[in-house]
């Protein structure tokens, strides 16, 4: 029975023990719930992006046509344009994601032996980026982001030749880019903030270049909401077998802001 009881008081201070060790190194206790909340983030903004198209654009072997859709074309030329953005973070861990899909028709400079040329494209773009916080100071920081890009582009060159003859060249292409990046922010005491990032990829593997550039200025209403406003570009350089496509989007951007 002492035996019994020995062991048992020896079981019992040991327990006590690595209790104890435990609790100075933190491991004892589960995160608080206010705390671990804290450290988890949801961001996610709806953005109107009035994007100009100037590049080059062939189907077919045909062309590149040059295409110059500006600013002040965009009401008239700009079919469709969906874009969103979020980001997921755990303390300095982050996966953001950004989509945009623009349809656009326009006349395209005249190609040698046509009278008439015009240009449809349907642009997708999709992108994910594990994130790594590199500074944090108040509500200031930068982030490393590494990922991918999936595009899926479809152009339409319509030409019309000097004997009457027409042509109407169809054609999707679809390939992913690796992307590398950097994003920032920088905000003191007063509510508005300074916010861009600036991602470069494609290196051959899909396209030739990827870049994609933003520069905003924000205003928080409170904690949760928030207005910016800014000018976004991203370019792309890719062909292939008689397929070019080598554009830069740009233009205003504004979005609404969520996080919780």
């Amino acid at each position: 029975m002492r035996s019994l009881i020995a062991a048992c008081f020896a079981a019992a201070t040991l327990t006590t023990s690595i209790a104890a060790h435990a609790a100075d190194l933190g491991l004892a206790a589960p995160i608080p719930q206010e705390e671990f909340e804290k450290r988890w983030s949801v961001t996610a903004g709806v953005y109107l992006w009035g994007a100009g198209l100037d590049g080059k654009v062939g189907v077919g072997g045909y062309g590149p046509a040059d295409v110059n859709l500006s600013f002040g074309d965009i009401l008239e030329d700009l079919d469709i344009a969906v874009m969103a953005a979020s980001e997921i973070r755990y303390d300095r861990f982050g996966l953001f994601t950004d989509l945009f899909y623009t349809k656009t028709s326009s006349s395209a400079s005249v190609l040698d032996g046509y009278v008439d040329v015009s240009v449809g494209t349907s642009i997708f773009a999709g992108t994910a980026m594990a994130e790594y916080r590199v500074l944090q100071q108040d509500q200031s920081s930068l982030d490393v982001m590494a990922g991918a890009r999936v595009w899926s582009v479809k152009a339409d060159l319509d030409l019309r030749a000097v004997d009457g003859r027409t042509f109407d060249l169809k054609d999707t292409e679809t390939w992913v880019d690796p992307m590398i990046g950097a994003k920032g922010r920088l905000k003191g005491s007063w509510p508005m903030y300074l916010t861009g990032w600036g991602m470069i990829g494609g290196f051959g593997v899909g396209s030739d270049i990827d870049w994609d550039v933003l520069a905003a200025v924000g205003y928080e209403f409170n904690k949760h909401v928030s207005l910016l406003a800014g000018y976004r570009a991203v370019g792309v350089d890719y062909s292939d077998d008689g397929y070019e496509f080598d554009t830069i989007l740009h233009g205003p951007v504004v979005s609404g802001v969520l996080r919780f």
